[in-house]
């Protein structure tokens, strides 16, 4: 009994003796964090999406204590962490433009499938078996929802076949960005009042890709010929557009032969030309072609 007293105490003092030499060392060598680190922390909504580029909230706290990054690189939170961010910092937060994730396809090549696939119902999965997937169309989504997994906010679901993004919710985060294996979705800058959109990431011929989509561009360039700020360009036979010239008229929707082009999210009707009225007879001419019958009556001899 008086051994394992012995062995007890023993394991007692060592345990205080390593515990102040620890608490030393922790003394001795700690390092000094910047209070603004703590306090930016304490105004990031902690979601820890990456959409900044750090690792998580606190890594995005530490970088902008140290000035290594901006004030407003917070998705999650928006111009109004990015003011809280930039009291504490003693800066402007300077002007923000929101972002949405856009999912470059329409999803009308839902239909055109290559075989009837019986995997792992995983996007990434799917696009390592040959020919990238069962889809015809070798650009379109799969309709898996691998983006959809790793969303942290619910802003992306698989509808009818198709990836679509719920607006409202969407923090521009990047992670379905990073997730499709496809890579046909990318953050756009949107515009609150009309925001045009061209769903499709096909780079094949207009032929081609009649036969795997409804309504997948074609390279055409109508789109591009009738943008009035130049705003649209054709490569490798994919309209995009460049936002900066963009004023969200809508002319190019207009003008698409494949209904494909949005505008806040909907394909606008077509206006078709009023037909031209016809035109009416002169005043003149029509009283001089009332009085010529009354005139040749009057000039014509009467019978004895």
């Amino acid at each position: 009994m008086t051994k394992v007293i012995f062995c007890v105490a023993i394991l007692a003092i060592m345990g205080a003796v390593f515990g102040m030499i620890l608490a030393f060392a922790a003394k001795v060598f700690a390092v000094e964090k910047d209070p603004r680190e703590e306090a930016i922390g304490g105004c990031l909504p902690g979601a820890n999406c990456g959409g900044c580029g750090f690792p998580g909230c606190a890594g995005y706290a530490a970088a902008v204590a140290a000035g290594k990054a901006p004030v407003n690189a917070c998705a999650a939170g928006g111009e109004a962490v990015a003011a809280q961010i930039a009291e504490i910092m003693g800066v402007a937060a300077g002007a923000t433009v929101k972002h949405i994730a856009a999912v470059h396809c329409s999803g009308c090549g839902v239909n055109y499938t290559k075989y009837n696939y019986q995997g792992v119902h995983d996007c990434l999965a799917a696009s390592r078996l040959p020919g990238g997937g069962p889809l015809g169309c070798d650009f379109g989504c799969l309709g898996m929802g691998t983006c959809e997994k790793v969303c942290p906010f619910d802003a992306i679901h698989v509808k009818n076949g198709v990836a679509v993004v719920d607006e409202d919710k969407c923090k521009a985060c990047n992670k379905c960005v990073d997730a499709c294996p496809r890579h046909i979705i990318a953050l756009e800058p949107y515009k609150t009042k009309k925001h045009v959109e061209i769903p499709c990431s096909s780079k094949a011929k207009g032929p081609v890709v009649t036969k795997v989509c409804t309504n997948g561009c074609i390279g055409c360039s109508l789109c591009a010929k009738a943008c009035p700020k130049e705003a649209i360009t054709v490569e490798n036979f994919l309209a995009k557009i460049d936002y900066d010239k963009c004023i969200g008229c809508g002319i190019c929707a207009q003008k698409c032969p494949r209904h494909l082009i949005t505008v806040d999210g909907v394909v606008p009707e077509i206006k078709k030309p009023a037909a031209p009225a016809a035109p009416k007879a002169a005043p003149a001419a029509a009283s001089k072609a009332e009085s010529a019958p009354a005139a040749q009556a009057e000039e014509t001899p009467k019978a004895e």
